[in-house]
């Protein structure tokens, strides 16, 4: 798509953003991100803590003068054209003249009670907040195609990068059989050392691994059991990457390759080997399928950067074999080719998604269905009484190891993001989901839009 098109004749129009949950994290890089995009402003942001919002802007470079913190509606309306509010009452945003809300708390109490509202004002709502996209998206998508408004997961982000990509191979005809990203962290090996480093946290977790020489180069399935025992210990089922696949599944029905996953270490030349049928070699069951993959590359090689990729057939053999001649990450069978977007670059990217929302009206999807359910299954005996909570850099719960049910199996299944806060009202045995009789997880705004969106035919 030829971006600049966005500018044409637009006759001075703009975006102007606000911003929930606007300090840290993927909030801060479109902060950073937005004085650079021309037809965009920032109006607002919303944080509990205010003046980390004041420290915050004036490090990026905004001028500490425009800067008006506003505690009531009417001090939000009455606010000067050029200042940029700061709120700590979400809920105050919807008094503003928006024209794109950007939502990244990851709290789905806080986003959902928002999107819900600001696309029924026809403020044009742009999701960070994956945790809420899994159990909300269905009807989200629904509320905004009935308002006028649109509603869209963001570039910069993994699940739209590869709703982007996978939007592109299907507009071409291309047969898609797995679809997918990397996860967030590489494994990098140094072939003259032996070093092995695991790419998380500020110390880089790391040891003298000589055993991955004799399965550094791939030579079938076999290759990659040999290569997760000797990883065996940085290896899992990481909550984040089980909800970004949620959000792709739900709007292109492509479902679970397995509930956990399978999270193959592989290079990127090997990914077109792998994620293709168990009859033509790969690891896939069956096709149609969402996966994550573990990069491993030496030291000199460039990274996925959790980025996202599609598979599919090479179904013209005299066209393959020119394409072969161009490097493309071709099967040895030559049977399915791997195209990738070996990036995400968080908010930096974020403002085409609000552009192409606001100026040309693209982002909604009606047809999002829950096509998956992200569950959580105990990894020990839980007793009843125990507080289930959401926390740390994944967003996991602790006692927990979460899963990616099909909809037509999950029907009791509680949705691991409604989870947080409640309290197990049973037992709950090792190896066991979470489900809807074990804890209490009614009454709230995100359970009434699940509750509607599984029913959308």
């Amino acid at each position: 798509m030829d971006y600049t098109n966005l500018l044409k004749n637009t006759e001075g129009k703009k975006s102007i953003v606000g911003i929930i949950g606007a300090t840290k994290g993927y909030g801060y890089t479109l902060l950073a991100q937005i004085p650079k995009v021309k037809n965009m402003e920032l109006r607002l942001i919303s944080s509990r803590h205010t003046d980390e919002c004041v420290d915050v802007l004036t490090e990026i470079g905004y001028d500490k003068d425009k800067l008006v913190i506003c505690e009531t509606a009417e001090q939000v309306k009455e606010a000067a054209e050029d200042a940029i509010i700061i709120i700590s009452d979400y809920r105050l945003a919807l008094e503003s003249n928006i024209t794109a809300l950007v939502e990244c708390t990851g709290n789905t109490a806080v986003s959902s009670d928002i999107a819900v509202d600001a696309l029924k004002k026809k403020i044009n709502v742009y999701m960070v907040s994956k945790e809420t996209d899994s159990v909300c998206g269905p009807m989200l998508n629904q509320i905004a195609a009935e308002n006028g408004a649109v509603y869209a997961l963001v570039n910069g982000d993994q699940p739209r990068n590869l709703l982007d990509l996978y939007s592109w191979g299907k507009l071409l005809g291309l047969d898609i059989v797995c679809i997918g990203k990397a996860s967030e962290y590489d494994f990098v090996w140094d072939i003259d050392t032996a070093e092995f480093t695991y790419m998380e946290g500020p110390n880089y977790p790391h040891e003298n691994i000589p055993g991955m020489k004799e399965v550094w180069h791939y030579e079938g399935v076999e290759t990659l059991e040999k290569r997760r025992k000797l990883v065996e210990k940085y290896m899992a089922v990481i909550s984040a990457d089980l909800c970004e696949m949620n959000l792709v599944s739900n709007i292109t029905g492509y479902v679970p390759s397995d509930r956990r996953l399978n999270y193959p270490v592989a290079k990127i030349s090997e990914l077109a080997d792998i994620f293709c049928p168990v009859e033509d070699g790969g690891i896939l069951n069956k096709t149609g399928v969402v996966d994550v993959f573990c990069n491993l590359r030496a030291t000199d090689e460039a990274s996925f950067a959790g980025g996202e990729f599609i598979v599919i057939k090479c179904e013209n053999e005299k066209m393959w074999e020119i394409l072969i001649g161009k490097g493309h990450v071709v099967s040895k069978n030559k049977k399915y080719c791997c195209i990738y977007l070996p990036y995400h670059f968080m908010g930096l990217e974020t403002p085409t998604s609000i552009l192409l929302g606001d100026f040309m009206g693209i982002g909604t999807h009606p047809e999002c269905r829950q096509v998956s359910v992200m569950a959580g299954v105990a990894q020990k005996d839980i007793p009843a009484g125990t507080v289930l909570k959401v926390a740390g850099h994944h967003h996991s719960i602790d006692g927990l190891v979460p899963e990616l049910w099909e909809m037509k199996d999950a029907e009791n299944v509680a949705p691991f993001y409604l989870l947080n806060g409640t309290t197990l009202l049973k037992d709950v045995k090792k190896g066991e989901a979470i489900t809807k009789d074990v804890v209490d997880i009614t009454g709230t705004r995100p359970y009434e839009l699940y509750s509607e969106g599984i029913k959308l035919k």
